[in-house]
């Protein structure tokens, strides 16, 4: 009895020296992104308004809820309309998607439809729809530079007149820029946009340092020949996600001094978060199915720290269930790491203008380790179901 009660001590000491080990580590981590997120300087357009050609590419499916509000929101560009046009591909729709597209009235703006099934059929053996419909779309744009969003998505009037004003101010060959979640008041909701929200945080601080390279396929601008140059998705074109970010990273080998980050207000996208707590865990595992073919080995790294860590509290929480000594270390950790993490939220909300979630902020603790933990296994060794289609791994 003493010798178990004496290895079991030796295995805590272990198991909290290494917990503290990973924490100290993850707190110079998010130290060293809460700092390079405050050096980026925001961005203010020139007074003149721009004249690069721009084709915005949208690829669609089962979207006949979101069209109006989308197509309304894009009429409202203050960017001259004879400078873009809008390239919306069908990606094999089964509602009334492709019939809506050619009934809504484009108005002052070139919106151009195309189906998906014109080159290929709808066969799910073909993992990469969307970068293939990106693909196509960008055959048939007459633009110098190509913007990027989905169909749930709305913009500022000014979005389009700031990406185009970086563009033409710095010479970007990639531009990430911001992207928030709505929220409707509802537990979902919040902890979507909070857990986002820090994403985007990270994804400024890394772009602005070269740390490494991360973007959401929601705001994103490359120029078409930079697209064509690296051989557009060749290569990365059998992974079912990675339209946004295994593309950046292919980009950024060619012209690491060119992929920039726009942070600016007025450039932000607003998009929507999963209504389900089903869709948001398909979601995360479809981005989390991108871990293993990243070339970019620093992100492979802060993944697996992260991972480490969370990993670390579902082990404490196990272990209270045989001693009880476990379970108070537990609500400890976890104000360390909400202690660690808040000063880095508190700048990235101030940009977002989204300070009013803080109070939840510590509240989601729990929730962020249990769906990281479920998203990052089950994105390696799961499937997972993303517009009617099932995707194995």
């Amino acid at each position: 009895m003493k010798v178990a009660f004496v290895r079991s001590y030796y295995v805590m000491e272990i198991f909290l020296a290494i917990f503290c080990f990973l924490l100290i580590i993850y707190a110079f981590l998010i130290d060293y992104y809460r700092k390079s997120w405050n050096q980026i300087p925001e961005f203010l357009p020139a007074k003149s308004i721009g004249n690069t050609f721009v084709s915005i590419i949208i690829p669609v499916r089962n979207e006949e809820k979101n069209l109006e509000i989308l197509i309304g929101s894009l009429k409202e560009q203050r960017y001259p309309s004879t400078l873009f046009e809008v390239i919306i591909v069908d990606d094999h729709s089964t509602d009334n998607t492709w019939k809506l597209l050619n009934s809504i009235p484009p108005g002052s703006i070139t919106i151009k439809p195309l189906l998906l099934s014109d080159w290929i059929s709808g066969n799910n053996e073909i993992l990469a729809h969307k970068k293939l419909a990106i693909e196509k779309g960008i055959a048939q744009a007459q633009g110098k530079l190509i913007v990027t969003t989905d169909a749930d998505c709305v913009f500022n009037p000014a979005w389009l007149v700031h990406i185009v004003s970086f563009y033409e101010a710095t010479k970007a060959k990639f531009i990430a820029a911001p992207v928030k979640y709505s929220t409707n008041n509802t537990f979902l909701s919040i902890f979507q946009a909070l857990d986002f929200m820090t994403l985007q945080g990270i994804t400024g601080a890394s772009v602005h340092k070269r740390f490494h390279t991360m973007c959401n396929g929601a705001n994103l601008a490359y120029e078409k020949s930079s697209f064509i140059e690296v051989d557009g998705f060749y290569g990365i074109d059998n992974i079912a996600s990675g339209d946004d970010m295994l593309l950046m990273y292919k980009i950024y080998k060619k012209f690491p001094e060119h992929v920039l980050y726009c942070k600016s207000n007025q450039a932000i996208v607003i998009t929507s978060p999963m209504n389900t707590w089903k869709d948001f865990f398909y979601q995360r595992i479809r981005w989390a199915s991108k871990a293993t073919h990243y070339d970019d080995q620093k992100i492979f790294w802060i993944l697996l720290l992260v991972y480490g860590i969370n990993f670390c509290f579902l082990a404490l929480a196990i272990a209270s269930f045989w001693n009880y000594n476990w379970l108070l270390f537990l609500p400890l950790f976890l104000m360390v790491k909400v202690i660690i993490e808040f000063p880095f939220v508190n700048s990235v909300a101030n940009f977002f203008q989204e300070k009013k979630l803080l109070k939840y902020f510590p509240l989601m603790q729990p929730f962020h380790v249990f769906y990281t933990i479920v998203a990052g296994w089950l994105g390696k060794f799961g499937s997972y179901e993303w517009k009617g289609r099932r995707i194995k791994q």
